[in-house]
Parts: C-alpha cells; structure tokens; sequence
C-alpha cells in the first residue's frame, strides 16, 4: 500500500475525536467529505465501533437496535482547481491533481485495520445529491481544502443535521487554504444560531 503522509496532526484528531463522543449521543449517522487516504476515517470508524459495542451492552435488555454507520466521500482524483476565493498570500502551495488516492487503498487500510467497512462514495461534492448521504447526520468531517468544495459540503448536510449534531471543518485557520474560512464563514452568516469554536486549524459547529 502507498505511503501517505498525514494531513492532519494528532492534536486536530483528538479534538475531531472528542467533539465525535458528544455528537454521537444524538440520532444519525458520521460523515466525512473529504476522507483522502483514510487517516481520519479510520479514527472515526474506531470511535463509532466503541460507541457500538458500549451501546450494545448497555441495552442488552432493551432490544434496542442502534447502528450509526460511517460515510465517506471524495473525488479520489486529487484536489479540484482552485476558484479566485482559495488564492493565499502564502503562494500556490497545492496544485490541481495533488493529493491523489485511489479509493481502492482507502479500503485496503480499513481491510487492514479489520474495521467494518464504511460506505464510500467516489464523486466531486457538486455531483452529489441529497440521496447520495445517509437521512440524518449527527457528525459531520468536512475537509475539501477549498472554497467551493467546503461551500458544497454544507450545502448537502445542513438539512441532515439533527440536534446537538457537530459539524468540524479542517484548515478553518489555515492562511494557505484561505477558501475554507471564506466558506464557512459566509455559511455562518446565513446561519446565526449556529455557534463556532475554533480549535487548532479546525472550525467547530455546533
């Protein structure tokens, strides 16, 4: 299998990790757009199999049948082209076609891991369709880098979300990827009830 080198840190995963804890006390499903080579989805596969197990045991006399599923989504043709809202002081740092991963290795790694296998979806996120994510979301792993893919991924979840759902964005407070900040906060704007903590490079929707 391809050596991937991590785009996310160990700190940003711990927090990813946490917020997942609490959402996953709500109804729905976890969605992640934007898994790349699966570092992170193999995290929050881990998360959803303890809350699984632990639901189950404490239930065991109820019958109760509570089954959260992991969803993931990307082009697997690496990072799209840029729009004049992702340009950074900083310089062109990520070229169209980086960050390329074959979604066969995605699965590789969960085979590997022996983790249930999630549902992944292989399409940009403006040929997606509300039909094409689960019916309710509890936990949504925005990380499409760029403005119009960050822009498109709130488009498709927030009518999904159900109470006490979290949505975290990578590279919120990332000055090379300027887009993903620009679309979150015009997103806000739209949706002021919403609150936002910023936490490492991440935004943190509640």
């Amino acid at each position: 299998m391809m050596i991937i080198p991590d785009q996310i840190s160990q700190a940003e995963i711990a927090v990813i990790l946490r917020e997942l804890s609490v959402a996953l006390k709500s109804e729905g499903d976890v969605v992640e757009l934007g898994c790349y080579a699966g570092q992170t989805s193999i995290d929050l596969a881990k998360t959803l199999r303890d809350f699984s197990a632990r639901f189950a045991d404490e239930n065991a006399d109820k019958n109760s049948d509570e089954k959260k599923k992991l969803w993931l989504y990307d082009s697997f043709e690496g990072l799209p082209e840029k729009s004049v809202q992702d340009v950074s002081v900083l310089g062109e740092d990520f070229k169209t076609g980086e960050l390329f991963v074959a979604k066969a290795d995605v699965v590789r790694r969960f085979k590997s891991a022996n983790l249930p296998m999630p549902n992944i979806k292989k399409a940009w996120f403006a040929d997606l369709t509300a039909s094409d994510l689960p019916d309710k979301i509890c936990f949504a792993f925005l990380d499409g880098d760029y403005y119009e893919s960050i822009r498109d991924s709130f488009k498709l979840i927030e009518k999904k979300m159900t109470n006490g759902g979290v949505i975290i964005v990578d590279d919120y407070d990332n000055d090379a990827l300027p887009g993903a900040k620009k679309a979150v906060d015009e997103w806000l704007a739209k949706n002021p009830s919403r609150k936002l903590y910023v936490e490492q490079s991440l935004a943190i929707v509640k």
